[in-house]
């Protein structure tokens, strides 16, 4: 010990208010990262040593431990707690004032303090490629929703965004039809100093479409003159469709007056604009049907005067999907249908909602004139006509042809069977929606959650008979583990009740807790999930 009382200098402290013979503390006097290197202390077994800076540290780290991301031990944070509250060093581990290991360390400071590798973890991304792959990835899978929090979340770390990420953030908006979102994204680009080009106007164009708002696409069509964007092509189409989702066939006909005295020949989209104006506007005409087959009929010579390449200006979407088309979103789908009648999907769309099957039969015609086969696009829209009409017998005809002729189906042409034959719930035609869910489940064809909301909230409206197809439906969605969307399930519960079921019934419990969770999530009222 003489050597240690030369290099370490101490005194002995004697606490008034403690026995002088039983309770003897120490304190060293010198250097405070080096204390911790004394080997050997005499230190008396019973004692109660008073450092009010040790309680201190201590109180410090619990509270750096309750505010730290990471995992804490119950126990081990009560145990911390309790002995702070005590009144000195007893209830201590023995480990906490062992002389082999630093007293921080035996707090477990590294483990309190690796903020930097869970906010790696955290975080899925950390640079401005990073998140422009997220945004194009949330654009992509239709969770639109989610492009401000990640812009928020981009803001909060410090990322600044480039024209890269305003287009991937508007093109998004655009898809997900969040005109509110678009425009705050493209007042945030304004601010940072970026002017939008030509083609995020279009996407505003487009967005204001789809929210039937033409007044505001006439408007940002005069902001692009302020800011010098020069329009191209697509911009004037897509602010006719824009016009022409809203009803406003006055202003789409002085679009196309303008694009033909400027010397601009009008392609198929521009037909198809036409025809959805007439479809929109409200009163409709007496006449409809016929200036449906006369914009048809002159469309045919649109090729010879723009050959459209069927992407917006190298955008990255189709065309059909910027003009807002009855077709956007199955246009990816090459063997679906055939891109070079776009009027035709059109036409057929617009008469199969008038059901009229006269104009689809000339429509026919005029289709096997130009030497073209009807796709199944074009077969939906006619089966949809025939059934909607009341002539199930023609519809079912129909779908049977097609398949005997050797061509692919698909699952939307099993759901327009279904959902066409439960118009009027005829028992006929629920017998017939029931043998094609048997048959297009044999055939390995599921129902993803829109194919089945849409028709659980078609079976649920039936009043009478035994609720057959809306209870098979929702077995089916089950067995895949698919939650049908909220007016679904609502409807489908409210079916159910109304046809005195116990209130014990195993089936009426799952649809009442799986719309109670619904209504948790998405509320009520409109609103942004």
């Amino acid at each position: 010990m003489a050597a240690a009382d030369v290099k370490f200098s101490y005194q002995r402290l004697k606490h008034e208010e403690l026995d002088a013979d039983d309770d003897i503390a120490e304190r060293l006097i010198g250097k405070s990262r080096s204390w911790f290197k004394l080997r050997r202390v005499p230190v008396r077994r019973r004692f109660r040593l008073k450092i009010p800076s040790l309680k201190r540290i201590l109180r410090r780290k619990i509270k750096l431990a309750r505010l730290s991301f990471g995992k804490v031990n119950p126990g081990t944070m009560k145990y911390f707690q309790k002995s702070c509250e005590g009144p000195g060093l007893k209830a201590l581990p023995s480990r906490l004032i062992s002389h082999s290991r630093p007293l921080l360390r035996a707090l477990g400071s590294r483990q309190f303090s690796d903020a930097a590798g869970v906010k790696a973890k955290r975080n899925y991304a950390s640079n401005v490629s990073e998140y422009n792959n997220v945004l194009t990835s949330l654009s992509s899978r239709r969770r639109h929703y989610l492009l401000r929090d990640a812009y928020d979340d981009m803001m909060l770390d410090g990322v600044q965004p480039n024209r890269e990420t305003f287009h991937a953030l508007v093109m998004g908006t655009m898809k997900g039809a969040r005109l509110q979102d678009a425009l705050f994204f493209t007042d945030e680009m304004k601010a940072m100093g970026l002017v939008p080009e030509v083609a995020l106007y279009n996407f505003l164009i487009s967005t204001c479409g789809k929210c039937k708002n033409s007044n505001l696409a006439i408007q940002i069509l005069e902001e692009m003159k302020i800011y010098d964007v020069k329009p191209n092509a697509q911009t004037y189409v897509a602010l006719l469709h824009a016009c022409a989702a809203d009803g406003r066939l006055d202003r789409v006909l002085a679009i196309v007056r303008d694009m033909t005295a400027a010397g601009a020949g009008l392609n198929k989209f521009c037909y198809a604009g036409l025809i959805i104006a007439h479809m929109n506007k409200t009163p409709r005409g007496d006449d409809i049907a016929t200036k449906i087959i006369e914009f048809a009929e002159q469309s045919k010579g649109w090729s010879s005067v723009e050959v459209s390449s069927g992407n917006s200006g190298n955008i990255g979407i189709p065309e059909e999907e910027l003009y807002n088309l009855p077709t956007a979103d199955i246009v990816q789908r090459r063997a679906f249908f055939n891109r070079q009648l776009t009027v035709y999907h059109v036409a057929f769309h617009a008469c199969a909602d008038l059901k009229n099957v006269e104009a689809i039969e000339t429509l026919m015609e005029m289709l096997k004139k130009d030497g073209q086969t009807p796709d199944i696009y074009i077969t939906m829209q006619a089966m949809r006509c025939y059934l909607h009409a009341g002539d199930i017998d023609r519809g079912v005809r129909i779908f049977e042809e097609y398949l005997q002729g050797g061509k692919p189906p698909s699952i939307e042409l099993f759901t327009t069977l279904i959902e066409g034959a439960m118009v009027g719930y005829t028992p006929r035609g629920m017998q017939i929606a029931q043998e094609t869910l048997v048959n297009m489940t044999s055939r390995n064809f599921f129902l993803n959650p829109k194919l089945g909301s849409d028709l659980l909230l078609v079976a649920a409206g039936e009043k009478t008979g035994g609720y057959t197809n809306a209870n098979y439906i929702w077995d089916l969605m089950q067995a895949r583990n698919i939650v049908p969307n909220l007016p679904a399930v609502e409807a489908y519960y409210n079916g159910l009740r109304d046809r005195e079921i116990p209130e014990d019934d195993p089936r009426l419990k799952l649809v009442s807790r799986t719309l109670e969770n619904l209504r948790l999530r998405f509320g009520a009222g409109p609103g942004r999930p």
